[in-house]
């Protein structure tokens, strides 16, 4: 059972953001949604909270209001089995976003990702080949595996 469950604030974007979450990641579904009653603050019947799962882990986003933003002090890592699904998360959660670098994005609605292949940590525990690995990871926005294989194996 999930003890700790993130909780995101959104602006009025938490039904649009959770929709576009699950629609990216596999086992991913919408749980339940809240609405706000007569007294307020948002107009009857909206969205108040909706709880969500990506790949079988909770979330809850909340309509909070313009009051707080997210930034890259809190992000999701996403790990990556192949480049291919690298690509897929990087393509989907890229859309109307931005690509910052090391294999982290902000998605459209300002949430922090960090898109990173489970081989890289591999790759860096190897003090000589840490340090060329980490030299190519600082040149890229959407992580390469095979070039910080390359890297690790002094190949570039």
């Amino acid at each position: 059972m999930q003890k700790i469950t993130p909780f995101l604030w959104y602006n009025t974007q938490a039904e649009e953001a959770a929709h576009f979450y699950v629609s990216i990641f596999p086992n991913s579904k919408i749980n339940n949604i809240t609405r706000f009653g007569s007294s307020g603050p948002r107009p009857e019947g909206s969205v108040m909270t909706i709880g969500f799962e990506l790949n079988g882990l909770k979330f809850i986003a909340l309509n909070g209001g313009p009051h707080y933003q997210f930034n890259n002090a809190i992000s999701f890592m996403v790990d990556c089995d192949s480049q291919e699904e690298i690509d897929h998360y990087w393509s989907k959660l890229t859309e109307g976003g931005q690509e910052i670098q090391c294999g982290w994005l902000n998605d459209r609605f300002g949430v922090a990702w960090q898109i990173v292949p489970k081989v890289f940590f591999e790759l860096i525990k190897d003090e000589e080949k840490s340090q060329r690995v980490m030299q190519a990871l600082y040149a890229m926005k959407k992580i390469d595996i095979q070039k910080l294989r390359d890297a690790a194996n002094n190949l570039s």
